[in-house]
This record gives structure tokens, sequence and C-alpha cells, in this order.
């Protein structure tokens, strides 16, 4: 039975890996390479848990008791070695992971599933150098940005790793209200990132070619198809609506949109005039800088509210 989690990892997605299994009750390790990551790490989980009881998605006393349940490490050895589930977060290189699973399969006992959060790096190539009975409790488990409020967890079966070991891992996600997804081939992107691409090269090519203003397109996005999508999916809209009809439109519109390749030419001009987003100012939308922390408490409040009301759609 996995009781102690470690996380290899203090950044983005590595503390709110840690914040999700120590909010429900798991003793977690979380493993990075400086005090300071880890301490910085530390205070953004405390204020991550403070905005959740603020909206009263847990009690006020749960904030001290999942800090406490979170023990930072700069040990790699003595982060992992007695626990029984490890997922690294670090950075997306794969010289880097091959050499941490190496590791990690020298470190952990025997008996740990050792799993990464990647999305767009093969397993098969990350564990190059991993003995053979480690391969099979070796997966991907991949999280979505921010990870203690998104509910989706996508997890590998690529055929290197027996059911029972998949199933208990399973139900570590499903004790964490985690909405699990089982990814059966091993494809960049794997299924949740693969059709947010698909959406947003439209998106993004619709605004290359004029035919709306990014606030308009959004607007389209949010009150017409993700609106159902918050609830219904694709599959399930295209029942309810007539396959036959799916079709013709798909005939219809298919030959006419966007069939790019590669990233689009306006969100690369973007990257290169240093345009990136929130984090510099500007994107697709321009943040005063006195604002930005508003904005971003606004959004994680905005995904609290969805988390709350979406476990009456499970």
């Amino acid at each position: 039975m996995i009781r102690k989690i470690g996380v290899v990892g203090a950044g983005t997605m590595g503390h709110a890996i840690a914040e999700s299994f120590a909010l429900y009750g798991y003793d977690v390790n979380m493993f990075d390479t400086g005090e300071q990551v880890l301490a910085k790490a530390k205070e953004q989980i405390r204020q991550e848990l403070e905005l959740l009881a603020e909206e009263e998605f847990i009690a006020a006393a749960e904030v001290e008791a999942t800090l406490d349940r979170i023990k930072p490490c700069t040990d790699l050895k003595a982060a992992v070695s007695d626990r029984d589930y490890i997922i690294e977060a670090a950075p997306e290189i794969i010289e880097l992971k091959q050499k941490l699973f190496k590791q990690l399969d020298e470190y952990c006992k025997p008996e740990a599933i050792i799993a990464s959060n990647t999305s767009s790096l093969a397993l098969n190539e990350m564990m190059a150098f991993v003995g053979e009975e480690r391969k099979k409790r070796m997966m991907v488990c991949h999280w979505y940005n921010p990870g203690h409020l998104m509910p989706i967890a996508e997890l590998s079966f690529f055929g290197n790793m027996p059911a029972e070991i998949y199933q208990e891992v399973e139900a570590l996600y499903k004790s964490i209200k985690k909405q699990t997804v089982k990814v059966l081939k091993d494809v960049p992107g794997l299924v949740a990132n693969r059709i947010q691409q698909g959406v947003a090269r439209e998106a993004f090519s619709i605004i290359e070619q004029g035919i709306a203003e990014p606030a308009d397109v959004d607007k389209a996005l949010k009150f017409g198809p993700a609106f159902r999508y918050a609830t219904t999916g694709q599959l399930e809209v295209a029942d309810f609506g007539g396959l036959d009809i799916w079709c013709v439109v798909g005939d219809n519109l298919l030959k006419v949109m966007d069939n790019s390749q590669e990233a689009n030419r306006l969100l690369r001009e973007k990257v290169k005039e240093g345009k990136l987003g929130i984090k510099t100012g500007e994107g697709f939308y321009t943040y005063k800088q006195d604002e930005i922390p508003a904005i971003r408490k606004k959004f994680m409040k905005k995904l609290i509210h969805q988390l709350k009301a979406s476990e009456f759609y499970v």
C-alpha cells in the first residue's frame, strides 16, 4: 500500500504535487537542490492552502496540518530511500531525466514505484539506464498546472507495467480526488495536451487572420464549446448532436481550417518580442504590474469554484 510519497523538484509542478498528496493525508518528502528553492516552495504552498481555506474548500486547520506533512530535503537519497511512490518534476531534458532515473533506481527500495510528470519525453528513453525489474514499476503520471487545482492526472499503461501495479497507482490518485486518464500509447503530449493544442492552433490562426480580436476568441470558447466541455466530453457532445451532423460539418470546415505543423507565426513573433503573457506584463492582453497578484488570485478562485462544481459531474 502506498503511504509515503517522494517528490523530486519543488518548482511550479513539484510543489503543487507535494501539496496535493499532503492535503489528503500522505507523508511527503519534497526534494530540491537548494534550501532557498524549498523555502520558496513551502511559502507558495502556504499561500495556496490559505486561499483554499478562504474559499472554504478546506478547513482553516488543514493549512498547518498539510504543511506539517511536507518535509523539505536537499539530499536525494535520504528523500527517496523509504518512499513507496516517487514522482519527479525536473526540467524536460532527456539527459537529466536519464541520470535522475538511474539514481532513483539505485536509491529507492525495490518495491517502490517511480514516475515522471513529463508529457513530452518518451518513457522508454527516460528509463534507458534503469534495471529491467525496475522498468516494470515505472510510469508517466502527468499533472496539469496548477497541479493542486486541476483534477486531471494522465497515467501511462504502455505495456512495461503489470496491471496490478497500475491499479495501485490509479487508486492512489483517486484517493486524492484526481480524475485519471489511462494512456495506452507513448505519444508526445499524451491526451489532454494534444486536444488543447488542436484548439489553440485554430484560436491563434483566427487572430492571425483578423477574424476576431483576442477577447472575442476567448469569449467564443468560454461561452461556446468550453461551456459544455466543463461537464460534457467531446465524444458525448458529438453523440448528442448527431454523428451525421458532425460528419457533414467536418467535411465543410476542416479543409479551410489551420493545419499547421508548427507553432503559429503570430505566437512566435510575440515570443521574439518578449511578450510572454502575464509573467512579462503583455501577451495577447496587457497586464499592469501592480494588478498581477490580484489577477492571479482571481484566476485561482475561478478554478477553485469550478473544482467544487466538478464533483457533481463525475
